[in-house]
């Protein structure tokens, strides 16, 4: 089997993203339009992509706003296929970003879990994420909450 490997992402792979969106989000995922906007803010915005041979089987999107010594980063997304949960996928695109925030020397980095998304959560606190609030209605259509969740790095 060959190995999964991490790149940026491009405008081709807008459309596999928003079928994995559709896949793990449904009603709440991203569109096309929203990753074109996102792949846009280049100076803001870092995107990877893992793909196994020519599949794209998971993304994983970061913000930084602000200069240091206080720019603040926030996940913006990280998905991966359903067929390739439970691999570490979303554990090395999460710290791809970490690794890159810490390359555009953020002070810390934040992130929004859904409140029923136990296993996200275990990933983030094993990677130093503390729980900071919750977010009441975050995720729309479902009005489903968000635990906002913060590292410093």
């Amino acid at each position: 089997m060959s190995e999964v490997f991490l790149a940026d992402m491009r405008w081709w792979h807008i459309a596999a993203a928003v079928k994995i969106e559709q896949e793990i989000f449904a009603e709440e995922a991203w569109t096309a339009a929203g990753f074109w906007s996102e792949l846009a803010q280049r100076q803001t915005r870092y995107y990877r992509v893992a793909q196994h041979d020519e599949e794209l089987i998971g993304y994983a999107g970061l913000c930084v706003y602000g200069e240091p010594p206080n720019a603040q980063a926030w996940v913006q997304n990280i998905a991966v296929r359903k067929a390739w949960q439970g691999k570490g996928i979303g554990a090395r695109l999460l710290d791809d970003l970490l690794d890159e925030a810490v390359r555009r020397k953020a002070a810390d980095i934040w992130l929004e879990v859904a409140v029923d998304n136990a296993h996200a959560q275990r990933i983030y606190a094993r990677r130093g994420f503390e729980p900071m609030g919750i977010r009441k209605g975050y995720y729309q259509p479902s009005n489903t909450d968000a635990l906002t969740m913060r590292r410093e790095l």
